[in-house]
């Protein structure tokens, strides 16, 4: 068997065992291959078994059995195994040939790969995805950017794998994001959202229990209700399931009996860190990742409970006096419109960095990719495409008029929300990031008019005035009133 395989994939833990059965289902020859040559045989003697996958044992023999032009995708770690498996293959191959990387790598080693590898005339896509271990399997979430030119010979087989959304069910989450790192781009923004997401439900969830006392079961039948509405997502989704499941060991929720200590691989500190760099306040992400650091610092958080107070008595007044189904709803507004400010902030740095780096970004397109098979996937990504549908160059998603519309519609709940969780002691930094960003944004005049003075005098920093044009430094010093 040589030249017959469609694409040969590089790395077999789960998520490239998962596509290459994804790829046999679809009907294409996959030709699979691991650093560590025993996968391979535990791979073929199980879930491979009987299908159009053939097994290599070493970079030579996969090259071989591929058609032209060669297509192989890495599966690997991001970083030095990326550069490390291209290194080994890359003198295999011939100008046309196309190297993907399905991995989280970091947008500029995407184009420093890219020039490297184009002095050779191989094609190489830095292509997102998204979905884990079950969107591998059934049809991810799949972002391809780099070399345009790779983009027709892999599109059948990514399109064909990917997820299918649409009244027809035929629309695959699979399209074109743009040259460059623009694919590991979106996808790293991709996975900034999540965090925010997933942290602004942690915040509904403290609220909902700590503050109300509600247990797992009535927890179970409010994100069950959520999950019919508004929310209606992946997360809401999953949350509720995890309601749902019991300790066999302790006969508790498992929920309750998992440490408080949050992990993190990089990709969210990535969004935040670019932003500060192109000036763009993605602040509810931002929030997000230092929730989950903080979280980290469980034994200081425990000496620290043992010392420090908050309001006395809040939360059983508080417990005593609210309207349980009112304040219910206010943390169902307060969790849609903060998921509406995080992704307006997401999308906000998208344009930036798609014109800072002249990407051309579709974002109506991009929400569709996020429609189906990937962690975010939520039914209120439909809303975004019409968004940019009827405005391609939105400057904000909250400016869309659905959007205007369903923050008027909540903010009574947010505020409340908002307040309440201050008054009580709940730490809230996501929901309340997403107000902050909300109130900043409309306003028309803020105080750093105060902070430009500020810098005027006392390092000559200049400022501008709203009554002429032009660039002024002030010697505030010898114009201020000595106090008396």
């Amino acid at each position: 068997m040589t030249e017959q395989c469609d694409i040969g994939l590089i790395g077999l833990a789960v998520m490239g065992q998962n596509l290459i059965l994804n790829m046999a289902d679809h009907g294409f020859q996959v030709a699979a291959y691991n650093r560590t040559t025993g996968k391979v045989d535990e791979f073929l003697a199980g879930p491979a078994q009987g299908k159009s996958i053939f097994g290599c044992f070493s970079p030579e023999e996969l090259v071989k059995h591929l058609k032209r032009p060669r297509r192989i995708m890495m599966m690997v770690k991001a970083g030095e195994p990326v550069g490390q498996t291209i290194n080994q293959f890359a003198p295999l191959l011939e100008a046309g040939d196309i190297m993907i990387d399905g991995g989280n790598s970091y947008y500029t080693d995407t184009e420093q790969r890219i020039g490297e590898l184009q002095s050779q005339g191989i094609l190489y896509l830095g292509t997102g995805i998204s979905g884990g271990e079950e969107g591998a399997r059934h049809g991810p979430s799949i972002m391809p950017g780099g070399t345009p030119e790779a983009w027709n010979d892999v599109k059948p087989i990514f399109q064909a794998i990917a997820a299918k959304v649409g009244p027809n069910n035929d629309i695959p989450c699979c399209e074109w994001v743009g040259p460059g790192g623009a694919g590991h781009y979106v996808k790293m923004v991709h996975n900034g959202i999540e965090y925010g997401d997933m942290q602004l439900i942690c915040e509904a969830y403290s609220l909902l229990k700590d503050g109300l006392g509600l247990s797992n079961e009535e927890l179970y039948d409010i994100f069950t209700q959520w999950n019919k509405g508004e929310l209606d997502s992946y997360l809401i989704e999953i949350t509720r399931d995890i309601f749902s499941v019991v300790d066999p060991e302790t006969n508790n929720g498992l929920v309750d009996m998992v440490l408080d200590k949050a992990g993190q691989k990089g990709t969210g500190k990535w969004t935040s860190q670019l932003a500060l760099d192109l000036g763009v306040p993605t602040t509810l992400i931002t929030e997000a990742v230092f929730a989950r650091c903080l979280s980290a610092l469980k034994d200081a958080r425990l000496r620290a409970s043992q010392v420090l107070g908050g309001p006395a008595d809040a939360i059983e007044s508080f417990r005593d006096s609210v309207d349980r189904d009112t304040f219910i709803e206010w943390v169902r507004q307060a969790l849609y419109a903060s998921k509406i400010s995080s992704y307006a902030q997401g999308f906000a740095q998208l344009r930036a960095a798609s014109g800072e780096y002249d990407w051309g970004l579709k974002y109506g397109e991009l929400a569709m990719l996020w429609r189906g098979g990937c962690i975010i996937r939520a039914a209120f990504l439909e809303r975004i495409k019409d968004a940019f549908d009827k405005e391609p160059q939105l400057e904000n998603l909250m400016l869309d008029a659905y959007f205007q519309k369903a923050i008027e519609s909540s903010q009574t709940g947010w505020r409340s929300a908002v307040s309440t969780a201050v008054r009580i002691g709940i730490p809230i930094p996501a929901i309340s990031a997403a107000l902050a960003y909300y109130d900043g944004y409309r306003c028309k005049r803020l105080p750093h008019n105060l902070l430009q003075a500020q810098r005027d005098y006392f390092g000559a920093h200049t400022y501008e005035r709203i009554d002429k044009e032009g660039v002024f430094h002030s010697d505030w010093l010898g114009l201020r009133r000595e106090p008396e």
